[in-house]
């Protein structure tokens, strides 16, 4: 039996082996760099990307924004043309109407200019390269301004007459004044003018308009009605029209003063290129998306729009998108370093379990060579020490020296003799009985009638060392499958253990008790000298003992015995103040329990 759990052993121990080093931690730890790289780089790439598509978000509400206007000034414009269209029809009727107050927007605005020319011929700050400076600006055919005569005294260039016959240039062979040429050049040709006569006819401001001119002022003005009609906000800081020389149309808000006109290819979005541009500046403690778009009219491209929208919000959802990712990247590298550790500890204690797993077969293979051992030397040395045994007796009895003296020392020697080898048989009988420990032939029986012949053996000897034994049997007959010689050995060993533990007077206590429903527990408690916790980890151990004399197997053989019933012994000790052991049986055979 023995050498095939000593086998059984060098293969445990085989599989358990450890030669090498933890490197898991190690690993643990790329993979986490790794993964919090790519988390870091993920977030990265997803902040860009909700940037992005904030970005985008922003651009889609300005093009709406750009959408409504550029219909807004499509109607208008197209209320302003049809105004200055020729109708045969004497009724109005009501897009008519319309188109005519839409046409008095265009007029209302070149009178406002022609008003502010007037006041500059007044300030003597008119000249004729002024008028042609400010004519080419805003797209007029031609700007004057007139004496009470009607004729030109500053004007943007030569008035071109060439449309007109030579025989119209004049009237009773004196040259027309210029105002009247400027009328016959409309009934010719159909260039329109405006004119702002002085309440004292003093003077007059003469703007003609050819349809070029007419499309830049109309568009100049459905822009602004329509930038009226949507109005401020929706988080627009501003909004401004251009025309394709980068010059203001009209406009709502005020462009910071970090801007400029020439901060974007302006060129690229009059060509229709591009859908739309946009970039992140900030002035102050504003934060601006700027962006230009081209604005359409009929499917061409007139003019540019300029927005800048609040970006504030945009920038309050990426810092929280980023805040997150890093919360979230500090809670991978915690959970990581957390798991590295957790495996370090885990993989340290099962090292230590698996050092103390070897320790424990190195020494279950020695008990088991210590088996060996017993039973090879019961039978070489049983049959020497019976010679010595006879012949000590035979010595004694036959060869006993007559003087006095001598006889009683005679005796003396005699009696040592045969009392260590009675103590060598014992010692002898010890390893044979640990080494058939688990050799069990199980039957029913009552655990208090083992108790009970144990308590009857053992009694005399405790009261001779003042030692009282109480019994507490609050499960009777307690019945339990055992082998009956083995099991009464086993608890032999406890009380007589329990009794060498007390010094002088004391007491030990057994318990007879149930524990749940298919376990009995008998505890054996002294008043004894109690042990350490140290103490408590060797006693199981057959190398450990504290006796003089003997090898200290009674608690191991013991312990075998208990767990060969499919029990378990529980140890509880107080140094100074005495120890219980708790053994605790079960109420059915184990292969009966297992294969119910």
């Amino acid at each position: 039996m023995f050498s095939f759990r000593k086998k059984e052993l060098v293969i445990s121990r085989k599989n358990y082996k450890y030669n090498g080093t933890f490197l898991q931690p190690w690993a643990v730890a790329i993979v986490s760099a790794i993964l919090v790289v790519l988390i870091l780089i993920m977030g990265f790439f997803d902040l860009r990307r909700n940037d992005t598509n904030l970005v985008g978000f922003m651009e889609d509400q300005a093009l709406s924004t750009i959408s409504v206007l550029q219909r807004l000034t499509e109607e208008n414009l197209k209320s302003i043309i049809a105004a200055t269209d020729k109708t045969g029809s004497t009724e109005k009727t009501a897009s008519q109407e319309e188109a005519t107050y839409s046409k008095r927007w265009v007029i209302e605005a070149i009178t406002e200019f022609g008003r502010a020319i007037d006041e500059k011929w007044k300030k003597g700050k008119i000249s004729n390269s002024y008028l042609k400076s400010a004519a080419e600006d805003n797209k007029f055919w031609y700007l004057a301004v007139l004496n009470r005569q009607g004729q030109a005294v500053y004007q943007s260039g030569r008035l071109n007459t060439d449309m007109l016959d030579r025989n119209e240039l004049t009237k009773d062979g004196r040259k027309l004044p210029t105002i009247d040429l400027i009328e016959k050049i409309r009934a010719r040709q159909g260039i329109g003018f405006v004119a702002l006569r002085r309440k004292d006819d003093s003077g007059t401001v003469v703007i003609n308009l050819d349809k070029p001119g007419l499309i830049y002022w109309s568009l100049k003005v459905a822009v602004e009605k329509g930038i009226k009609k949507i109005g401020e906000g929706h988080g627009i800081i501003y909004l401004q029209i251009l025309d394709e020389q980068n010059k203001l149309l009209s406009g709502v808000g005020q462009l910071p003063d970090e801007l400029n006109g020439n901060d974007f290819n302006f060129r690229e979005v009059m060509s229709g290129k591009v859908k739309i541009i946009s970039r992140k500046v900030n002035s102050g403690d504003s934060k601006i998306l700027d962006m230009v778009a081209p604005l359409y009219i009929d499917k061409k491209v007139v003019s540019i729009v300029r927005m800048g929208l609040d970006r504030g919000s945009m920038d309050k959802i990426i810092a929280e998108n980023r805040r997150n990712i890093f919360v979230f990247m500090i809670f991978i590298a915690f959970v990581a370093i957390l798991s590295m550790w957790l495996l370090y500890h885990d993989q340290n204690r099962h090292l230590a379990g698996i050092i103390e797993m070897e320790r424990r077969l190195e020494k279950a293979e020695r008990l088991s060579s210590l088996g060996q051992l017993a039973a090879g030397v019961a039978h070489e040395i049983r049959n020497p020490l019976n010679a010595i045994s006879m012949a000590t007796q035979r010595l004694k009895m036959d060869f006993l020296p007559a003087q006095p003296e001598k006889m009683e020392e005679f005796k003396n020697l005699s009696g040592i003799i045969r009392d260590e080898i009675k103590r060598l048989n014992g010692i002898i009988e010890e390893f044979l009985s640990f080494s058939k420990s688990r050799r069990l032939q199980l039957s029913d029986f009552s655990i208090i009638d083992v108790l009970q012949k144990i308590v009857s053996l053992i009694r005399e000897e405790a009261s001779a060392r003042g030692v009282t034994i109480e019994t507490k049997w609050r499960l009777s007959p307690a019945i339990i499958p055992m082998d009956v010689n083995k099991l009464q050995q086993s608890f032999l060993n406890l009380i007589k253990n329990a009794l060498e533990s007390i010094p002088a007077e004391g007491k030990i206590t057994i318990t007879v008790d149930k524990e749940g429903k298919n376990y009995i527990v008998v505890s054996i408690s002294d008043t004894g000298c109690g042990m350490t916790a140290e103490e408590i980890e060797k006693i199981f151990s057959p190398e450990y003992t504290t006796k003089e004399k003997g090898v200290g197997l009674g608690i191991p053989l013991a312990s075998e015995i208990i767990r060969g019933h499919g029990g378990e012994i529980r140890v509880i000790s107080l140094k100074g103040k005495g120890t219980t052991f708790e053994v605790v049986l079960p109420r059915e055979r184990i292969q009966e329990k297992s294969s119910s």
